[in-house]
């Protein structure tokens, strides 16, 4: 039995100024129609999810590959996973610093080797191993990113601020999608939050937390406060009301009702269902998202934005 492709895109649930407003807008945009070109083909879930991320790292608005932001000692260190809900196979890689687009060497991981999850110097050699460049780290950083930085500092030895009340902090860039084969994918990744201690990871490239796709029932892929996150197990708490009967859109608004309950964290979720049902929500104040179903694109950023655009 066919399934109606679709696929959804996020840019992370955070303050975005108004400067970046547009653009971010406009950037997930782009990654959904990069990843429903794959689909439209007859292609894999698990091609189009990579290929919308990798469009979303190479963008230097957004805090993934190119325009990643730096931790507490100035240095970029990145974060991804992939996964395919045929088989439950999944890569993830953290701590990276000089690949240009972590998602592609997560997928490595889940395709090329017997881990879920390599780490650091471990994950870089693999890389090389695989034959994906690694560049020179300054070459992923922004002027924005470093203006951020500078200013944080700065901040910093002003204001005792918690890394957990910040709502200033880039965040997870991700998509979900189901091909015409009823298969379905997830994919994130994120430069992590500005000044973050080194060697911290969130939710990101953490299994069941950042992503979770599996064809018996959807996929979904998540962003906010990575911490809170990782203790809810947001991604696989969306796919279990799923599986419940929920719908995604129910779904991912239950989850995040439920993780602002439990942990007082706040974030966003997008998730697709093995047949074609979209679900997007969010509760920071802004987070740019796209999806492309039934030749429709929707997309939106603010609370209660969906502009729909007939293709």
């Amino acid at each position: 039995m066919k399934s109606i492709p679709a696929i959804v895109i996020h840019g992370g649930a955070w303050a975005i100024p108004d400067r970046m407003s547009q653009s971010s807008h406009q950037g997930v945009i782009q990654a959904a129609r990069v990843g429903f070109q794959i689909l439209d083909r007859g292609g894999s879930a698990v091609d189009a999810v990579e290929a919308a991320v990798m469009c979303l790292e190479d963008d230097p608005v957004f805090d993934a590959g190119t325009g990643s932001v730096l931790n507490a000692d100035g240095q970029i260190e990145m974060d991804a996973m992939i996964m395919n809900g045929s088989g439950l196979e999944l890569g993830s890689v953290a701590c990276v610093k000089d690949i240009k687009n972590p998602v592609n060497l997560a997928r490595k991981v889940m395709e090329e080797s017997d881990h879920t999850l390599l780490v650091g110097e471990g994950a870089n050699d693999f890389a090389s191993e695989q034959g994906i460049q690694r560049v020179p780290p300054e070459t992923l950083l922004t002027a924005e990113a470093k203006k951020e930085y500078d200013e944080y500092v700065k901040f910093k030895t002003a204001v005792n601020i918690s890394f957990r009340a910040r709502s200033d902090a880039h965040d997870t860039v991700g998509s979900v999608a189901v091909d015409s084969n009823g298969n379905t994918a997830c994919a994130t990744s994120t430069g992590g939050i500005t000044a973050k201690r080194p060697g911290r990871v969130g939710d990101s490239p953490l299994v069941g937390s950042g992503g979770y796709a599996d064809d018996h029932v959807g996929a979904a892929s998540t962003t906010g406060h990575g911490e809170s996150i990782s203790k809810v197990c947001l991604a696989h708490s969306c796919l279990h009301l799923m599986q419940e009967g929920d719908s995604p859109q129910a779904a991912a608004e239950s989850s995040l009702i439920s993780m602002q309950r439990r942990v007082q964290g706040n974030g966003g979720i997008i998730a697709v269902s093995h047949n074609g049902q979209v679900g997007v929500h969010f509760t920071t104040e802004r987070m740019p998202w796209a999806y492309i179903s039934q030749n429709e694109m929707h997309s939106g950023i603010n609370p209660g934005d969906h502009f729909i655009e007939k293709l």
